[in-house]
This record gives structure tokens, sequence and C-alpha cells, in this order.
């Protein structure tokens, strides 16, 4: 994805020659992005960015009038336009929808113009005024920054594989930070895949400076935010009614076209009853399957509709299949393995949705952020496939887990949760597009600690929002049957109905019982997966490693190399493999760890 990467310290920059070039190299994806280096030699920096042409970040580097101060950045923020306005009266003349500005807030404001930064980023300040390079990043620590300390000097960079690539004794993998990525889905605290390789922490503010210690200080404390009084419910939703439509306006601000991708539940909706797009000028698209329309496809073309904007469905169909193996490994390494091969309909959907709108305004992180949801929790080891040693390192993930969950719900999923686990899904789409989410700005964010406990997990202030924009869209149900003034019997049947396909399919795919798969596999010549599969979900990974997959993953995992990793038991990987292409059995979730790990070795760790 888009970022930045680099050294800092004199005698490291020289042991890489002066050269930025094989880690920028390592971060080029597409054809569509826009790159560069700086090397101050005298200030011992080097520093190369990548990033999607025409994007916030597409002005790299930044200088001041007097050429003193140079700023590197990376990803976006979403300013008041009070405080544009500020620098305006002051006699700055800039672009808002380019990062150019930032160097202003900075000379002006030291850095303490951190504090009011509002987006997902990172970025650098090499200060030749005051000698010094400050490494910085968004309070949540979602824009990625990985890290590697040694004597000679400090190395960084937005994706891993630069490190690996000019640093090759970092190409080993940390077996408790993969146990907790089979156990929980993703690595916790600030540790990584990779052997000696950290992150910088959320709202970090490093300063380096020649000859001392790196001062390592933070610039915003989830405490300000903890430590609010509680709203009541009065309070608390005309104050969400009063805030939502002001972060959405800086959300659609910009030069480029943007695009809205709608599913079927309420935070998409909320957005689309609160835009204020003219009809026809907000292209709406969603991500369907090949067996049908699913709930989230019926629903999101009746919301486009209602709000007179365009709508088409952008479908994850055979041509997907046919390109899973180039899909699968791009993923693993676009992502530095953070996100698992399932993510490569995800790279699919997304480079076709960048054609549509190179801008994707979605509803992300609304459900977590406004209700509560906890999206990820710790799971065991199944199949018996892993080593036993391995095994105890995917169990001892769960004390970790828990350790971790102890703390305030929301700062458990805003400040670890999202730059944990939601950043796979978000690399793999940023690498395509720019993505933006209303519901982690700053001032939701913070709005939300304020809530009443008998709102923080309801609809109900949700549903009240989309029938204060748009009453029209109060009355289309939800995915699940949900609706803001329930019709008495219908409303329920629906629900019920809704719940148990959901179920349903869950249960003819990723959650098949060993027995039950046996017996559909007796019955494939019927094609029973047209009755169950396609409602709700638009991949079936069970179905398509068991048919149209079973070649690949034959030739990967069965292959010597595979079968001979350490933390696996390779006549039980085969065992797994030939049942599961067999139709003996279902070891879908296992088969995406394996797969993942794999593809993780061939194109990380033994990369040439």
């Amino acid at each position: 994805m888009p970022g930045m990467t680099g050294i800092i310290g004199r005698a490291a920059l020289a042991a890489a020659h002066g050269s930025v070039e094989p880690m920028v190299r390592c971060m080029l994806h597409e054809k569509f992005y826009n790159s560069g280096t700086y090397v101050n030699e005298q200030m011992g920096v080097g520093v190369g960015w990548v990033c999607h042409k025409e994007s916030f970040a597409d002005c790299m580097p930044v200088w001041n009038e007097r050429k003193d101060i140079c700023l590197i950045f990376s990803g976006e923020v979403h300013p008041d336009e009070a405080e544009l306005d500020c620098l305006r009266a002051r006699g700055c003349r800039f672009d808002s929808n380019r990062a150019s500005y930032l160097v202003w807030l900075y000379e002006q404001n030291g850095l303490g113009f951190l504090t009011g930064l509002n987006g997902w980023f990172s970025g650098l300040i090499i200060d030749i005024r005051e000698q010094k390079i400050v490494l910085f990043n968004d309070r949540y620590g979602f824009n990625r920054i990985y890290c590697h300390e040694r004597a000679e000097g400090f190395y960084f960079s937005s994706e891993a594989k630069s490190l690996l690539k000019v640093l090759p004794d970092l190409r080993r993998l940390d077996y408790p930070s993969v146990g907790e990525t089979v156990s929980c889905g993703c690595v916790l605290q600030s540790r990584t895949l990779f052997a000696g390789v950290s992150l910088l922490p959320g709202a970090s503010r490093w300063t380096f400076r020649p000859d001392r210690a790196v001062a390592k200080e933070t610039y915003f404390n989830k405490s300000d935010w903890e430590n609010q009084p509680r709203l009541t419910g009065h309070e608390y939703y005309e104050k969400l009614n009063e805030t939502f439509p002001g972060v959405l306006r800086k959300y659609l601000n910009g030069n480029v076209r943007t695009g809205m991708s709608l599913t079927g539940g309420l935070d998409g909706r909320m957005i689309m009853a609160w835009t204020t797009c003219p009809p026809e000028t907000l292209p709406c698209y969603t991500f369907g399957g090949g067996y049908r329309d699913c709930t989230d496809v019926a629903v999101a073309r009746q919301v486009a509709k209602a709000c007179g904007q365009p709508h088409q469905v952008i479908p994850v169909d055979g041509q997907f299949l046919r390109e899973f193996s180039t899909l699968a490994e791009k993923v693993v390494y676009v992502s530095d393995g953070a996100m698992d091969v399932s993510g490569s309909a995800e790279l699919y959907v997304n480079r076709i949705a960048r054609e549509i709108a190179p801008v994707r305004l979605t509803g992300n992180y609304g459900s977590e952020i406004l209700r509560g949801n906890v999206a990820f929790k710790p799971g065991s080891a199944k199949a018996g496939v892993f080593d036993s040693g391995f095994e105890r390192l995917v169990n001892t993930a769960h004390q970790t887990y828990q350790e971790e969950a102890h703390c305030h719900p929301l700062t458990f999923i805003a400040f670890k949760q999202v730059p944990w686990h939601h950043y796979s899904r978000l690399s793999v789409e940023q690498s395509q597009l720019t993505l933006r989410s209303p519901y982690l700005d700053n001032d939701l964010v913070s709005l939300m600690y304020q809530a009443p406990p008998n709102l923080a997990a309801s609809t109900q202030p949700s549903f009240r929002l989309i029938a204060d924009g748009n009453p029209a869209l109060s009355r289309i149900p939800t995915d699940r049957g949900g609706l803001y003034r329930p019709i008495p019997v219908l409303t329920k049947f629906r629900n019920i109905y809704q719940e148990f396909t959901i179920r349903a399919e869950y249960a003819y795919d990723y959650g098949m019982p060993q027995w039950l798969a046996r017996i559909d596999h007796v019955f494939a010549p019927f094609h029973l997966e047209k009755l169950f599969l396609g409602r709700h979900k638009f991949c079936h990974f069970r179905v398509w490693y068991r048919d149209a997959l079973s070649r690949y993953l034959k030739e990967m995992l069965l292959d010597s190399r595979a079968r001979g990793r350490p933390y696996l038991q390779g006549n039980r990987l085969e065992r797994m493999v030939i049942d599961h292409t067999a139709g003996r059995g279902n070891h879908t979730s296992e088969l995406h760890q394996v797969l993942t790990l794999e593809l993780i070795q061939r194109t990380l760790i033994e990369q040439k």
C-alpha cells in the first residue's frame, strides 16, 4: 500500500550507499503509483515515498519557503474549514486537497500541530534549522509503520518487506506472533510476524538528533477521551445529530472522484442519509457473488435508488477463481502477511472499484465504534496439523488477548482492534484506492466515549439518525430485516428469516461439520450449494477449495517444502488437503492459515 520508508543514522545510510531505492521498489505494486526519494547525508537521513496519483500525499517532498524544513507525509487528514480559514487569514496560500499546507502548521505550531491532525497518516519532518528528524503517525496507529533499531541506525517503513529487503537477517518468523495470528487472525500488541521488527505505537512523536538517544514521546493520551463525562440519552443523540453531518462533509471533500461502497447494513445507509451529493454524482457499488443477488446487493440497490444515485454490482465470479493463485500471492505480499488468502477477493473487487472511482467511501468500522462490536476473538488450532510446540503458542494467545481486553471497551476497539485486526484488510484496500470512513473521525470517536451505557451498543441512534437525514431510507429494511419503526409480525418474521439464512449459509460453508461434509459430497452432482450459498456472502472458499481451487491447493501444500515446515506436521497436512479436496471433510479455516503461511515463507522470507 502507499506509504514511506527510510533510514535514519549516518552509519546506516552509508552502509546502504546513501540509497533507499531498493526499499521503495518493494512498495511499487501498481502502475498508478507515484514515488520518489530524498537523501540528506549531512542530517543522516534517507527517505522514500509511494502514493496514489492525485491523492492527498501526491506532492512529496513538501518544503517551507526557506527550504530548511522538509515534510514527507503518507495518508490523509480531514481538517475543519475553520482551521484552514485561520491559516488563510495569516497569509498562507495552499491547496487544501494536498498535504503541502501541513508544513505551514508545523512552522506556526511546532510539533503541537500533530494533536489537531484528524485521519490515518504517518510522516517524517526533517528540520534542518534545529538539526532534528521527527517520525510520527496517527493516534490509532492505523497507518502502520514497521521499524527496526540497531547500533548504526534506525530503519522504518510502511511495509515490512522494505526492511527485509535491505536487512536479510530479519527474514525470520517470530513464532509467538505467528501463533497469535493463527489464534486471533492478527498479531497482538506492537509486535509483527517478523523477529526484530516492531510497530510504531499510535500517536508517536519520535525525535532523532545527532549523538542523542531517540526521544520517544506521544502526543495524545487515551485517558483524555476515557475521562469525559457521560451524556444523557437526549444530550447524546442531539450531539450525534450535530456531529455526524459535519464529520461526513469533510470526507466528501476533494477534487478526486469518490464512489460509495454500499451494503445492506446501517452504517453505509447513515452516510447516504446525510450526503449532500447531487443526484447521479456519487456512484455506488456493492460486492456480490456468482450464485444470486445477495441481500446486500438487493438492499443497497434500493438505498441508492432512493437517493437518486447510480448503483452497480462488482461480482466475485469465475474470473476471480481463474486469477486466484496470482491474487493470493499478491495479497500476502502486499499486506506483509497480515491478510490471509481470503483477502484475495478484497484485492479483486477493490481493483475493479478503482475503475469506478479512485476514492472509496465506506461504512467500515461503524458497528465497531457506534455499537461496540468486537470483531475478533482467540480460537484454538484445529485438525492437529500444527506441531505440538507451536500449538502451545497458539493457546498462549488467549492469555495475551484477555490481558489486552482488560481496558475501556471502546479503547480496546479503537486503539487495539482497529490497528491490529482491521489493518490487514485496509492494507489490501489501500493498495488499490483511497479508503475513507467517517467512523474513525476523531470528533465522532471522542463523542462515543460519552454515550450513555444503554445506548453504547444500541441500533436505535443509528436508525433515528437515518430517519432524520432521509426518511425514505428508514422505510427500507436492513439486511437483517430491521426497521426504524417495526411493522408488527412482518418485521419479526423478516428478522427470523434473515437470521436463519445467515446461519444456514455459514453451516453450509465455513461452519459445515465434518460428518455433513461427507454427506454433502455424496450429493455433489445435485449442486446443493445453489440452495444455500450466495444469500449473504460473496466468498465460498469451502466449495472453491474442494472444486475449482483443489489443483492449486495440492500443488502448494503437498509440495515437499510446505510439508517440511517446522511448525507443521507434514503427514497430517497431506491428509487434511486430500480429505478436503475429496469432499470428505471441511478444513477451510485451517487451509486459509496454512496456505497463507506458505506464501509468507515464499514471498517474504525466501524472497530473492
